[in-house]
């Protein structure tokens, strides 16, 4: 609204059209010299102006007119200042955030658009590492993000469920499996045994020829290989339901590598039918060497398949079958050459749809580690932080006792810290993993962001007075209640970033800042036991914050606590 006046009001004197100066009004961040500021030598760029910036911004300053909407005007160098109606800016924004509630902030830009997000995908009998937490999560706030602002999402889980480790698999479980260990935990159980096979595997190389031989068994449709492959995917998926169900995540489709065989033979087909396959000592590959991507092996000399082979039969068949305006594939930087490789193929292949193929990268882990030393499986992260958090909540008796539910608590304040310290992260960065950081409530981390929620959830509940859309928000003059209404006004504008940028640290960058101008609203803004006008005023202030850290939360991927 604000800036959209500077712009008209700017259009009128330049002569230059008012939605593109729109996008050189900024948002100062000394709002005691000014609200917004636009530097006068970005305007060249729509046309030229003749005359010297400060000499031009002077001129233009005379010009503006004062209004209900702009309660002053100033000049510094190049720069035009602007100073606002603060109480037009606090009600506006309150009065849109009462009215659209957890609406607020979004858009309907992705009406009539469908997107796939392939996220997760583990490897069946590997274990659930911290690696596919950060893929997990990731891609589960990208659904939240491209759902709540319109698109049609296909969540979906790629499962790495195919390759000759399934064949050293079935017969390490033929040596060493326990089938009552399999039903009580199969990702693990079937884990101990790949590792197991795998040791004994490097004293006899013969072990990996019975795995290559099993695993062209299954490629061939041989029925007994195939069921006992069956029936080790569906007891994992099963497991991994559980885990997905704790990081509050569900998928569309479970996919996996297996399901693309009959697609398989037709891509390949297509690819010798184009002249791209080369033979290469028995082997095929294809020559990406101009596109310095080297020669790419798409069939072993012994005929079985390779992981990109699938991936190209997966991306034409999601294309066919399901239909996608975009793509995303949230996966590990490590696979980054593999992605410019299966893009640089769909390209040769003539699909004009790889432009709508995005691989989404991010860095490791660091520093995992438990009582126990090292922590591979992620279930055991969440138990230790949800053990550390329970920990931490006992020491407060009074407050623990009022907690109807502690160990749901401790675990979704636990998934908290372990969710909001990877976001802090910039997604392609590595980041160290540290307990004792996460886990508290003060600072940047998951808990304080919890806590806030909780605190803005009791204000509500201890207010003394009901909710009133109406509130005569003209009574908020406070600067506190200025300042986190301006906060919470730039939610819109957050979204629309992280929209482009898809960086849940953008986000959360925010939520701190909001949560701190909250703290001071909080300290300075009493609502119990104030004439009723006032109270409802400013509970109307909470109420908006509250809605849209609720909201924000969500889109994290997290359930937002009104009590801890």
């Amino acid at each position: 609204m604000f800036q959209e006046e500077i712009s008209k009001q700017l259009a009128g004197i330049t002569e230059i059209d008012a939605s593109k100066i729109l996008e050189c009004v900024e948002s100062t961040k000394n709002k005691e010299i000014a609200d917004f500021a636009v530097p006068v030598p970005k305007l060249n760029k729509f046309k030229k102006l003749v005359g010297k910036p400060d000499e031009l911004a002077a001129q233009f300053a005379s010009k503006i007119q004062l209004n209900d909407l702009i309660k002053d005007v100033s000049v510094s160098g190049t720069y035009l200042n602007f100073k606002i109606n603060r109480m037009v800016q606090v009600q506006n924004i309150l009065k849109e955030v009462i009215e659209k509630k957890e609406k607020y902030g979004f858009t309907n830009q992705g009406q009539g658009k469908k997107i796939i997000v392939e996220f997760s995908s583990p490897n069946i009998a590997k274990p659930f590492h911290a690696g596919h937490l950060r893929s997990t999560i990731i891609g589960n706030f990208m659904v939240q993000l491209f759902t709540n602002n319109g698109y049609q999402v296909v969540s979906m889980n790629y499962l790495g469920d195919w390759g000759k480790q399934y064949g050293l698999l079935a017969i390490g479980f033929e040596k060493h499996g326990n089938e009552q260990s399999l039903l009580e935990d199969p990702i693990k159980h079937l884990f101990e045994v790949y590792v197991k096979i795998n040791e004994e595997a490097e004293a006899d190389p013969t072990i990996h020829d019975k795995a290559r031989a099993y695993f062209k068994k299954m490629e061939d449709g041989d029925e007994e290989a195939l069921g006992v492959w069956k029936r080790f995917r569906d007891l994992s998926i099963e497991k991994y339901k559980g885990i997905y169900k704790r990081l509050n995540v569900s998928f569309d489709i479970y996919s996996g590598e297996s399901l693309v065989s009959d697609g398989m033979i037709v891509e390949y087909d297509k690819l010798e039918k184009m002249g791209l396959i080369e033979d290469s000592e028995g082997a095929k590959v294809i020559d990406l060497s101009k596109q310095k991507l080297g020669k790419v092996l798409v069939k072993k000399s012994d005929g079985s398949t390779l992981y990109i082979t699938r991936d190209i039969a997966a991306a034409f068949e999601r294309k066919v079958n399901i239909g996608f305006d975009h793509m995303y594939y949230v996966v590990a930087s490590q696979q980054d050459h593999h992605f410019r490789q299966l893009f640089a193929i769909l390209e040769k292949m003539n699909y004009d749809w790889k432009k709508d193929c995005t691989h989404i990268n991010y860095g490791l882990v660091k520093g995992m580690s438990t009582r126990k030393g090292t922590v591979v499986f992620l279930e055991d992260i969440l138990n230790e932080t949800k053990r550390k958090m329970l920990k931490t909540m006992q020491k407060n008796p009074e407050k623990f006792a009022e907690i109807e539910n502690p160990e749901e608590v401790a675990d979704i304040v636990g998934l908290s810290a372990v969710v909001i310290q990877d976001f802090n992260a910039k997604r392609n960065k590595d980041y160290d993993f540290n307990w004792k950081r996460m886990l508290t409530s003060e600072g940047d981390t998951g808990p304080y962001l919890q806590y806030a929620h909780a605190r803005l959830s009791s204000i509500e509940r201890k207010s003394g007075v009901e909710f009133n859309p109406n509130a005569d928000l003209s009574l908020l003059v406070e600067p506190q209640a200025f300042d986190l209404a301006i906060a919470v006004g730039r939610f819109p504008e957050v979204i629309q970033t992280t929209l482009n940028n898809l960086e849940p640290s953008t986000l959360t960058t925010y939520l701190f800042e909001l949560c701190r101008a909250f703290s001071s609203a909080y300290a300075e803004l009493t609502v119990k036991g104030q004439e009723k006008n006032v109270a409802e005023a400013r509970l109307a202030l909470f109420v908006a914050a509250k809605q849209v850290l609720n909201t924000s939360l969500k889109i994290l991927g997290l359930v937002p606590l009104e009590r801890m």
